[in-house]
This record gives structure tokens, sequence and C-alpha cells, in this order.
């Protein structure tokens, strides 16, 4: 069995009411990270060797996207910042993300989505990627 990935084939819509939203294919785009926050086992062993097993809930966590200083997401994702940072605290976590991969059938939604901080800002003889960190409350991964 062959099977084949293109980064290009990866579409990334982030969107706020207010703001508007961002539709990406992978131009500007160096990676992106989805990473589960809350473990959702634990186990607890007792004296006796007993164990209780904990099945937790909760499916927050961060997606990292790291993109050209000079791409449009960048600039996107600044004005969005400000926005935040300026509006009610009500509009904080109003912003989804969506990322479809159709070549591996990923579908991956997050809602309540909010900056951990303004990308850091390299300045240097040519071009660098920058990192935002965005937290989500709620990441559902399935298969398209």
């Amino acid at each position: 069995m062959i099977t084949t990935y293109s980064f290009s084939d990866v579409n990334m819509v982030i969107s706020h009411p207010n703001v508007g939203q961002h539709v990406s294919s992978g131009e500007g785009i160096g990676s992106i990270s989805v990473s589960m926050a809350t473990e959702k086992t634990e186990h607890n062993v007792a004296s006796d060797g007993s164990v209780m097993v904990s099945k937790i809930p909760g499916d927050n966590g961060t997606i990292a996207i790291t993109i050209q200083q000079t791409s449009t997401l960048n600039k996107w994702l600044l004005k969005w910042y400000n926005y935040l940072k300026a509006a009610s605290t009500s509009q904080w976590a109003k912003t989804g993300i969506t990322v479809r991969a159709p070549s591996m059938q990923d579908l991956i939604t997050a809602t309540g989505v909010s900056p951990q901080k303004l990308a850091d800002k390299p300045y240097q003889a040519q071009g660098q990627l920058v990192t935002w960190n965005l937290m989500a409350a709620d990441i559902q991964q399935e298969a398209m």
C-alpha cells in the first residue's frame, strides 16, 4: 500500500465573530502542532498493590502555529491579538480553529481559543519564522 502526504493539502481556518476569519492552505506556514493538555488516565497504587484507575475528562490543549514573519496569517493574528487585548473579556475565547488534512483523513476542531502571548519578534539578516502559541478550551480530533 502506498500513501502520500503533502502539507499543501492541509487547510486551516481561524475565525472570530468580530475579527473575521483567515483561511490558510499552507502558504507561509512552517508547521501546525496540536497538543492535548489533559492526561486522560491516572493510576493510584495503594499500599497493598491494588490499582485505582481514574478516567479524567477534559479536551483542552494547545495549538502552535509556526509561520513566516511576513505572512498574511501573521498579520491577521497580530490584528486578532490586538483586538482581543482591547476588547471586553467576553470576546477573549470566542475564536475557533479548524484544521483539515484530507490525505490523512484528519479533522481537528478547536473552540475557546485564545493566545498564550504575543509571538516573539525576531529581526535578522534574513526573514524568520514566528510561533504563535494558542490555548484551546476544547479540541476534538476525528477522521474525515
